[in-house]
C-alpha cells in the first residue's frame, strides 16, 4: 500500500481506466450540498492566484483509494475506485465542463489540457468504449457517459439522461466557469483561464492510498469509514486560538474563562443551512470570518481561513482579537435570542434575523455583523437602511424561489466593496451596489416580475410552512402599517407558529361545488394562491375548515371568531356574497402589494436580467438561420486559426455543412471531425467577414 497527496493531474494524466465496481452506491452529490462548495472554493483560489501570482493556495479534498487489477501486458492501466467514487465522478465533470467552456471561447490549449485529464488519446484505446478515463459500470453509466461524450454546446435539456444528477452536474459547473470567466473580451480573460485551469488541474490536493491487487480492499474501506465524532471548525479554532495565546505568555484560564464566548448550550445548537445542519459557533465563526475578509467561505474551510486571517492579515495579537471576537458573538446571541422571543418589539436587525431563521436563511448574517463591527460607527438608522435593502433583495428572491449558491460572493464582495464606505453614503451606494446586479443568479427582482409569477403561483405547495409563514405575517405587518415602520395599529403580529388556514378548502369538493370541468380545473388551480390562504389564532376543526362559506355556522362566520388579524378583516370586507376564483385573484394581488411595500426597492428599479441561458443559445440550428434570412446556403465557413490547419466547410440548403466530401448535421459535428474532439462549432467556425457563428445566433435570438 502507498499513501500519498496527489493533484488532478498526477492521477488522471496517464492513460488509464478507473473503474467504479457495480457494487458501489449510485452517484448522489448534488448543488447544494457539494457542488456549490467545491466551486467556491476553486473559485476562491482562481481569485487569491488572480490577487498574487505568486500564491501556492491549495484546497484538500479528502481521500480516494485505488486498487490494481490484473490486466494483460499492453493494455491500459486498470485501477478499481475503492472508496472515494464521489470526487473522482465530481472532478471529472468539473474538469470535462470547463474544458467543454474553454474550446468554445477559443482557448484550445487549455481545453486540450483538462481534456487529456478526462479522456484517453486514440493513441492509447482500442474501441470506443475506452475513450472515458473514469468509467461506471453501475446506472450512472448511462448519464455520465453521455455528458462525457457530448459535443458542445451542450443542449442538456435534450440528453436522454438530462435529469441525471450527472448531466445536472455538469450543467451547473458549465454555467459557473462561463459566469466566472465572463466576457473573453474582458483584458485579463486570457488570465483568468489560465488560472483556473491551474486551480483545477494543480492546485486540489488528494490523499490516494493506492493497494496493490492482493491487499484487502474492504479492511481499509472499512477503517476509512469507521464512525467517529470529527473535529468541528470551531473546535479546530478553539485549539488554535489557545495555542496561540500561550504563544503570547497569556494566562490562557483566565482568557478562557473571561474570552471564549462559545461555552453555553446556545452555541451548541445544530443549526439547518438549507438540506444540512451545522453547530451554531462554527457558523458564527465562518460568517464572523466573511464579514472581516469579505471573501466567501464553505464550511469545511472555515479554520484554514481563520488561521490564515489571524497569520497573515488581522494585524493584531490573539490577545486583542479574542475580546473583538467576544464582542460580537455576545451581540449575535442577544439578536437571536430576542428574535426567538414571539412577542417582543423587535428592531429591524432583530427582525430581520427572526425572519432569516424562520426563513432557514443565513445570507445576511455576515453584514449584519459587518455592520457592527465597532460602537457607533455607523448610526441606527444608517444600520437599519442597510438592513432593509439587503432582505429586501434576499426575499424578493426567495418569493420567486431564486436560486441562493451564488447569493453568498454577492454579499463577501459587498462587504469588501464598502468596508471603507463613509457614514452618509453607505446606504445609499449598497442599493446602487444591489441595484446594478443584472444576471439570473444575483438580480434584484423588481415589482412586476414578482406581481406576474406570485399571481398564479401555488404558493402553499411551493413554500415550506416556515416561510410561508414569514410572508403572512409580514403581509398582516404591513397592513398595521408597519411597511413604513409607522406603526399605526399597534404592535407586529405576535410570532407563535399561527396555522396557515385556506379560505377556500382544499376538501372542496362537497360544499364549494362546481358546473363543468374546465371550472374544476380553474378551482384547483386556484385553492393554493396567494389569496387564498391567511393565519389564524388556533386550527379550526375539519368540519368547520371545509364546510360552507355562509350562513351562521358558515366557515365565514366562524373565521370571524378567530379574526384578531387585519388579513381576516380585509377578507370579510371583500366576501359578504361568497368567496370564489375572482375574489381570490383580488386578495392574491393585495397581498402582493403588501409584500412589495414591506421589501421595496429604489424608485425605479425594474430588475432587468442580461444574461441569456446558454441552453436556450445552443437550441438555435443553422437551418434556423437559413429560414430567417441570416445565413445563405453556399456560404464558405473557414476554420479558426489553431493547430489543425484551415479548413473550410460550406453550408447547405438543410442546414448542414459539407467538408472534405462528408457532410455532418451541426457546426460542432463538423468541428469534432477536424480536431477529433469535443466542439463547440459555434465558435470553431468563422463567417466570410470574419465574425463566429455564434454572432449570426445572437443577432439571430435579439431579432437583429
Amino acid at each position: 500500500m502507498e499513501t500519498v497527496v496527489r493533484t488532478p493531474l498526477d492521477i488522471f494524466n496517464l492513460p488509464q481506466h478507473l473503474v467504479i465496481p457495480l457494487f458501489q452506491r449510485p452517484y448522489v452529490w448534488n448543488e447544494e450540498k457539494q457542488w456549490a462548495s467545491l466551486w467556491q472554493d476553486v473559485r476562491r483560489m482562481a481569485e487569491l492566484r488572480l490577487a498574487d501570482p505568486a500564491s501556492t493556495a491549495t484546497h484538500f479534498l479528502g481521500a480516494i483509494v485505488l486498487q490494481a487489477q490484473g490486466n494483460p501486458t499492453g493494455t491500459i492501466q486498470l485501477r478499481q475506485v475503492i472508496d472515494g467514487q464521489q470526487r473522482l465522478t465530481t472532478l471529472q465533470l468539473l474538469m470535462d465542463a470547463t474544458a467543454s467552456v474553454m474550446e468554445s471561447r477559443a482557448e484550445d490549449n487549455l481545453a486540450l489540457q483538462l481534456e487529456a485529464l478526462t479522456h484517453n488519446s486514440a493513441h492509447y484505446v482500442q474501441s470506443d468504449k475506452d475513450v472515458l478515463k473514469l468509467q461506471h459500470t453501475n446506472r450512472d453509466r448511462a448519464g455520465y457517459d453521455e455528458v462525457m461524450r457530448a459535443d458542445p454546446p451542450i443542449a442538456y435539456s435534450e440528453l436522454k439522461q438530462s435529469r441525471s444528477l450527472l448531466v445536472l452536474g455538469h450543467k451547473f459547473f458549465s454555467g459557473q466557469v462561463e459566469q466566472w470567466l465572463g466576457d473573453d473580451s474582458r483584458p485579463d480573460f486570457a488570465m483568468r483561464a489560465q488560472v483556473l485551469t491551474s486551480v483545477i488541474t494543480r492546485a486540489l490536493q488528494i490523499v490516494v492510498i493506492d493497494l496493490r491487487a492482493d491487499e484487502n480492499s474492504q479492511e481499509i474501506f472499512e477503517t476509512l469509514n469507521a464512525r467517529g465524532t470529527p473535529l468541528t471548525a470551531a473546535d479546530l479554532i478553539k485549539n488554535f486560538v489557545f495555542q496561540r495565546l500561550a504563544a503570547e505568555r497569556v494566562d490562557t484560564e483566565k482568557a478562557y474563562v473571561e474570552d471564549w464566548p462559545f461555552g453555553s448550550a446556545f452555541w451548541e445548537k445544530e443549526i439547518g443551512v438549507g438540506r444540512y445542519s451545522i453547530g451554531r459557533s462554527s457558523l458564527f465563526l465562518n460568517q464572523w470570518l466573511m464579514s472581516r475578509v469579505g471573501e466567501e467561505t464553505s464550511p469545511r474551510q472555515t479554520f484554514a481561513r481563520f488561521k490564515y486571517f489571524v497569520e497573515h492579515e488581522s494585524g493584531m495579537a490573539m490577545a486583542q482579537l479574542l475580546p473583538v471576537l467576544k464582542r460580537q458573538a455576545i451581540l449575535y446571541e442577544r439578536w437571536t435570542n430576542r428574535a426567538a422571543d414571539p412577542h417582543a418589539d423587535l428592531s429591524v436587525v432583530e427582525l430581520s434575523v427572526y425572519r432569516q431563521q424562520a426563513s432557514e436563511i443565513e445570507l445576511m448574517k455576515p453584514i449584519l455583523i459587518w455592520l457592527h463591527e465597532s460602537e457607533g460607527r455607523y448610526a441606527d438608522a444608517v444600520i437599519d437602511r442597510v438592513v432593509r435593502a439587503v432582505e429586501s433583495w434576499v426575499f424578493r428572491r426567495a418569493l420567486l424561489r431564486l436560486p441562493t449558491a451564488d447569493l453568498g460572493r454577492v454579499v463577501a464582495d459587498l462587504i469588501k466593496t464598502h468596508r471603507t464606505t463613509s457614514q452618509d453614503e453607505l446606504a445609499a451606494q449598497v442599493e446602487t451596489y444591489l441595484s446594478r446586479l443584472n444576471v439570473a443568479s444575483t438580480y434584484w427582482p423588481g415589482d412586476a416580475e414578482i406581481q406576474r409569477v406570485l399571481a398564479t403561483e401555488p404558493v402553499y405547495r411551493r413554500f415550506k410552512r416556515g416561510r410561508l409563514r414569514v410572508f403572512l405575517e409580514a403581509a398582516e405587518d404591513c397592513l398595521r402599517g408597519y411597511a413604513d415602520s409607522s406603526g399605526l395599529s399597534g404592535g407586529r403580529i405576535a410570532r407563535v407558529g399561527y396555522p396557515i388556514e385556506h379560505v377556500m378548502p382544499q376538501k372542496w369538493e362537497t360544499y364549494w361545488p362546481v358546473d363543468d370541468l374546465a371550472a374544476d380545473v380553474d378551482r384547483r388551480e386556484h385553492v393554493h394562491r396567494l389569496g387564498n390562504l391567511t393565519l389564524l389564532t388556533k386550527s379550526l376543526n375539519s368540519s368547520i375548515s371545509n364546510g360552507p362559506w355562509l350562513g351562521d355556522g358558515g366557515k365565514r362566520a366562524k373565521l370571524r371568531e378567530h379574526d384578531v388579524f387585519l388579513l381576516n378583516r380585509k377578507l370579510e370586507d371583500i366576501s359578504a356574497d361568497g368567496w370564489d376564483e375572482g375574489l381570490i385573484d383580488r386578495r392574491t394581488s393585495d397581498l402582493i402589494g403588501a409584500l412589495l411595500a414591506t421589501w421595496p426597492v429604489p424608485e425605479g428599479h425594474v430588475g432587468e436580467v442580461k444574461d441569456a441561458p446558454a441552453e436556450s443559445l445552443a437550441s438555435v440550428s443553422l437551418k434556423q438561420l437559413i429560414a430567417a434570412g441570416h445565413l445563405t446556403p453556399g456560404t464558405t465557413l473557414r476554420s479558426r486559426p489553431g493547430n489543425w490547419g484551415d479548413h473550410e466547410a460550406v453550408v447547405l440548403e438543410n442546414g448542414a455543412l459539407s467538408l472534405g466530401g462528408q457532410v455532418f448535421s451541426s457546426p460542432s459535428a463538423a468541428g469534432h471531425h477536424l480536431r477529433k474532439g469535443a466542439t463547440n462549432g459555434w465558435y470553431f467556425w468563422l463567417l466570410p467577414d470574419g465574425r463566429r457563428l455564434t454572432d449570426l445566433r445572437e443577432a439571430y435570438r435579439n431579432g437583429g
